[in-house]
This record gives structure tokens, sequence and C-alpha cells, in this order.
């Protein structure tokens, strides 16, 4: 049985309010579809929000639908047969001087106006702005598709869309919420911690239309129970997909030797959800023990902050090495020289660096934080979010058993071939798609929304 059933087993509590009917995935060969998938910034290396885009569209290509993404910059990285079409922004996180990057013909587009003030004053402007420049597009090419399916912008253009006639579908992760929880709690002092709510301010955006939405996605049943208590949205009306991992790529290399001692582990820094500082403070405690441990830490160290001042602290300068910006082939390549992986996060809504890791057959030790006890199963170590004794126990166990890890990184690939390769998690979201154009068809959801393109031109007037 799949940990991730496409119906919702949670039992309907609001019997006012519609369910999440199961979804089958017929014998029959489905109709194509014509889908366009969203993303306010979509480069694999600013997140897994782009991974995703980037499989999902290969994905739903492959098994015969036309497939295009929009995107607002840094662009994603996609299949040749997918078009992308871009929506330019001032992608200010990457100007060298975003106080200057305004120019006179800017003052003429609030997107653009209001991207740059939210980012001199502290906030993330990036989905709203990211949604006028979505609503303007249509506005102006009046685009046909059966499907567009957001990635976590959450932006108010949607609703303007879904008013419009348009079927919209989103995904939601997990909610923001828990990030700015977990950062307002490591913030020790005032000013922080004001900072941190002004940035966060989109959320009051994302609760708004993930609750007028007619159709949202989430990726783990977790996640749909933090998404139902965040955003106010019942649990039955959340549909759960997983994540998927492509295991054409991610997968074992026979011609690479695994080095002993070397651990690795994908983390932004800085960030107290993904639990670097956890892993750290085991690392450290290990080292007497095991002198010749290394980790490999998949993302940026930010210069001045928190984790190097942590790292000086517990002496792992010369023990710890950062690598960002490298293709998933290099990726693959790291994994396939680690002897173990961990994952120590705090909350992810669902972890797809376990999944990774594990496809690629290295042994895992994860936290139980969020969704990851549902997405490893069986087939990895498990530890309690934010226990260095029991990270430090985990580690020691593997590093000496060399019987056990290749036990577990055996088991972690078949469970990810068996429950989350793309193929299956793609035709998932087509049986999805198409139970959600019947479900529209047949008015169950909302009025009937097939409307000329008079009627959609003078809806967006």
């Amino acid at each position: 049985m799949s940990y991730f059933p496409v119906t919702n087993e949670q039992p309907n509590t609001n019997s006012s309010a519609p369910s999440v009917a199961r979804v089958e995935i017929s014998a029959a060969k489905p109709r194509a579809l014509r889908i366009a998938l969203l993303g306010y910034r979509s480069h694999p290396h600013v997140g897994g929000q782009g991974i995703y885009l980037q499989y999902l569209s290969k994905v739903l290509v492959e098994l015969g639908h036309s497939v295009d993404v929009i995107s607002g910059p840094p662009y994603p990285e996609l299949d040749p047969r997918v078009r992308l079409i871009q929506l330019p922004s001032l992608d200010l996180y990457a100007h060298p001087n975003p106080t200057r990057a305004l120019r006179p013909k800017h003052f003429l587009s609030l997107a653009d106006f209001y991207e740059w003030w939210s980012k001199l004053s502290g906030a993330f402007g990036e989905p709203y702005s990211f949604g006028r420049r979505l609503r303007a597009y249509f506005k102006k090419h009046k685009p046909q598709y059966d499907i567009v399916h957001d990635n976590q912008s959450l932006c108010y253009g949607l609703l303007d869309l879904q008013k419009c006639g348009v079927n919209i579908v989103a995904t939601v992760h997990h909610p923001i919420t828990q990030d700015r929880d977990l950062a307002l709690a490591a913030a020790t002092e005032k000013g922080q911690r004001w900072l941190i709510n002004r940035w966060y301010s989109f959320l009051a955006m994302q609760k708004n239309v993930v609750q007028q939405l007619s159709h949202v996605i989430t990726v783990s049943q977790q996640s749909q129970r933090d998404i139902a208590a965040a955003f106010d949205r019942p649990a039955q009306n959340i549909q759960v997909i997983p994540n998927g991992v492509d295991t054409s790529i991610f997968k074992p290399l026979d011609n690479i030797s695994r080095t002993p001692f070397r651990l690795i582990t994908t983390a932004s820094s800085d960030q107290p959800l993904k639990g670097l500082s956890v892993l750290l403070r085991a690392l450290a405690q290990l080292r007497s023990e095991f002198p010749e441990l290394h980790l490999i830490v998949i993302g940026k160290l930010k210069e001045n902050g928190e984790t190097q001042k942590e790292l000086q602290t517990l002496n792992l300068q010369d023990v710890v090495q950062f690598k960002s910006g490298i293709s998933n082939q290099q990726l693959v390549e790291e994994y396939a020289q680690a002897s173990i992986a961990i994952v120590p996060s705090l909350y992810e809504g669902f972890g797809l660096p376990a999944a990774e890791a594990m496809a690629c057959a290295v042994p895992l030790i994860c936290s139980d934080g969020g969704a990851l006890p549902e997405v490893v199963g069986d087939a990895a170590r498990l530890v309690r979010a934010g226990n260095v004794d029991e990270l430090q126990n985990a580690l020691r166990e593997l590093l000496i058993d060399e019987n056990a890890r290749e036990h577990l990184g055996s088991q972690g690939r078949a469970h990810i071939l068996q429950q989350l390769s793309w193929d299956c998690v793609g035709k998932k979201m087509e049986a999805y798609y198409h139970h959600m154009l019947q479900q529209l068809a047949q008015g169950d959801a909302v009025e009937d929304r097939k409307l000329s393109r008079e009627q959609i031109q003078n809806a967006y007037d």
C-alpha cells in the first residue's frame, strides 16, 4: 500500500463541506490536456519548488500533455519539450544594489514598485508582484488552458483568474507559518522578531488565497493537517499527492566508491527549520571517537551568519564543507561518495532531500520532523527532531556497522522505486486533473466556468 494514497483517508468532520473524492487511475488513456504550471521563482538552486516544477512538467509531457511553465526569475531548468513563458521581475535578490534598481519606468508598474519597496522595507513582495504580472499576461494574451497549476505563489492573481473562469489548482508544499514560527523562536532580540514578522507578512495573502481557491493539493498528510490548522481550510478539501524523485538520475553509481566517514546533508544555513545546528553539535561530540569524520553540506554558507559563528565555536571549520550551485549529476556524485546521509530538519512538509538520498541508496538518518516519517517509511533510521544525543547515537551505530549501512541503503532505494518515482506520481497528478475537470463540468465544485472569450475579457476589465 502506498504511503501517499491519492484519496484523503481522514474522516469528513464537516458534513456541509464537499469531500475530496477518491481519484482512480484509469487503465484507459486519458485525453491530452493543455497545462500551465506557475512559479514566481523557479530555478532548482533556489529551493525545492524549482525542482518540483522541473520534474512535474517533464513527467506530464511524457504522459502526452502540452505543458507551459510561466515563471519569474531565476528561471527554471526545463525539458526541451516544455515551453517557458518568462514574466520578468526586478529580481532584487540577485541585484548588486537593490536600492538603486528602480528606474523611472518602474513607477508605472505597481508590481515593480511593490517588489522594490517590499525589499527595502524588509518584506517579501515577489509572490504578490508575480500575481499582478500573471493577471496582466492572461489579460493581454488570453491563453487557453485546461488546467493552471500554481506552485505555492498563492497570490491574489490566482483568485482573479479563478473569477474569470480559469481552472486553478495550487500546490502548497507546507504552510510557511512553520518557517516563521521557528525563526521567531530562535530570535534573541525584539528587533529580530519585528523583522521576521515583516518579512513573512505575505502569509496573510497566502491564507486568504488558500481559503478561497476551489482546488488545493499538498504533498503529505502532515502538510494537509498543518495547512488546515494554519490557513483554516478543511483538511478534507486538500488533496494529498506526494512529490516524486527522478530515479533515472538519482540512483547508485557503481563506478564511485563511498568514502569512509564522509557524511552529507542538504541545508540552507541560518534557517533553524533545517536543523543544521543539531547536526553540527552531534558531529562535534563524535569527533573524538571518529577523527576522520567530515561533512558535506549541499547549500551556501552565509558570511558572518549564525552557522559560521557556530562552526567557529565548535571548531568545525576544517571539518565541514559547503557546496552550492551544483548540478543534479554532481549532487548524485556527492551522494555516491557519502557513507551516510542526514536530514536533521525540525520540520519538513515533505523532505525531498531525504527521498533523493534514498534513491541513491545512501543509508539515511533523519528526524521525525513533520512529514519525514511518511516519506521514509521503515527505510531510514529515525531520530527525534532537535535531539542531539539521539542523532549522535544513530550516527555512531551506523559508522561502526557496515552491514547495517548496506542494508539501509538498499532498503531506501527499493522504497523510492515502489512509492515515490515521478512516473507513479505523475499518473496520480494526471488522474487528479481529470477528476477535477469532471467535477467542474458537473458543476460540483463551482458554478459553470465555461465563459466566452468576450466574457473573459470583460471580467478582466
